[in-house]
């Protein structure tokens, strides 16, 4: 699972800014928070714009 909502949400970005920032497509970002997964380029793309890293973007074990 990703944690794409709550690093948005403490990011204090809106669906749209991060669509505007990240060149993903706000109806991607939706899916990605509703079902947990996307591609790496995706992930990476975020993860650029929310200035985090790929190993803060997923969910551990002990997460979940």
């Amino acid at each position: 699972m990703l944690k794409l909502k709550e690093l948005r949400q403490k990011a204090g970005l809106s669906i749209n800014a991060l669509s505007a920032l990240s060149g993903v497509s706000r109806r991607t970002i939706e899916d990605i928070e509703s079902r947990g997964d996307c591609r790496i380029s995706t992930a990476y793309a975020l993860c650029k714009a929310l200035n985090c890293k790929l190993d803060d973007f997923y969910k551990g074990d002990d997460e979940e």
